[in-house]
């Protein structure tokens, strides 16, 4: 009887229980390991979009310019450009623009300046400066998306630091001359006149040595950004934006231009078109948009306000079309 209340000795081939402690081990480690991974997703670890490059923001304006105001010493600049042109009219149309920087501009110097010039003054037609004024106004209201404008904020920046000259005028002037390199031939051809071409429209061909001859080595003065649209396959070319834009910096600052927004600059602009009526009213409204943008900061598709054309026309604009006028009757009744 008491045998039979004896528990019987195990057998050794019965099979043991497997241990349990391996298998908490793993769930633990699993259960660790998706905390892990949650977190991870959550946090931007893993899964997360790369990182985006900063977007290119425009250069800093170097001073918010005055509102100008009429004044011998406003004027002063405009008018010695102007009578130094006026003697020396020759041909019609834009094609005869002037060839700007050809005397004394310093190879890559960081305030390459001339002396003042005899410039020469284009006599356009009625109809070719009725031409040239509807495409500047049809190209200035071109809508502009701000993702094309980023690729140029460099290309600003080093012609401003390697030309000595305020980048809100070469923005205004790249503005007024191709909305920004959106005009329908900006990379291709030349313009209605059969003359100028690329980005700042360039003449290319005036001469013997054209105005863009004179400039288009400009490029080699400041370092060319890594990547940037429109970059072509050779240099220089008139149709690359930063081969153009730099030469455009170096004419306005063999022409006078500096930081300041000022006569200097109305003077340069108004060489940079050629020096009859519509180069006044284009130099009036280039000038009119860079210190309306100086004090209201850079504004891809703002309009210019008339009230700054006004008062732009009025200090510098205004003593160069009357001089204009009076050489133009002096002419006519001889």
């Amino acid at each position: 009887m008491a045998d039979s209340l004896t528990p019987p000795t195990p057998d050794a081939q019965t099979p043991r229980p497997p241990s349990e402690r391996g298998a908490w081990l793993l769930a633990l480690a699993l259960g660790l390991l998706g905390v892990g991974v949650i977190t991870a997703v959550l946090t931007g670890v893993v899964g997360g979009a790369a990182p985006r490059a900063p977007t290119p923001l425009p250069p800093t304006a170097l001073v918010a310019e005055a509102t100008p105001v009429p004044g011998a010493s406003a004027s002063a600049s405009a008018l010695a450009g102007a009578a130094a042109g006026a003697g020396a009219v020759v041909g019609s149309g834009r094609a005869e623009r002037s060839g700007k920087g050809s005397s004394g501009a310093a190879h890559g110097g960081r305030r390459a300046r001339s002396t003042r010039r005899a410039a020469i003054v284009a006599r356009p037609t009625n109809a070719e400066q009725g031409l040239a004024a509807r495409r500047l106004v049809a190209e200035t209201e071109t809508e502009i998306p701000t993702r094309w404008m980023e690729g140029f904020y460099p290309i600003y920046a080093t012609a401003q630091r390697t030309f000595g000259v305020n980048w809100l005028l070469i923005a205004s002037i790249h503005k007024q001359e191709s909305a920004f390199s959106t005009a329908p031939t900006t990379y291709h051809g030349l313009n209605f006149a059969g003359c100028c071409g690329g980005p700042m429209q360039f003449n290319v061909t005036n001469g013997p040595v054209s105005t863009w001859a004179l400039v288009s080595s400009s490029y080699r003065y400041g370092r060319r950004p890594a990547a940037y649209d429109h970059m072509t396959a050779t240099h220089p070319s008139i149709y690359d934006d930063f081969d153009a834009i730099m030469a455009a910096a170096h004419l306005l600052s063999a022409d006078g231009a500096e930081y300041a927004l000022d006569g200097a600059a109305w003077d340069a602009a108004y060489d940079y078109y050629g020096h009859d009526a519509t180069g006044v009213s284009y130099a009036d409204e280039v000038l009119a948009r860079a210190i309306g943008w100086s004090q209201h900061s850079f504004c891809i598709n703002c309009g210019v306000e008339p009230g700054m054309i006004e008062a732009v026309h009025a200090a510098y604009g205004a003593p160069v079309l009357a001089l204009l006028t009076t050489a133009t009757t002096a002419r006519a009744r001889k």
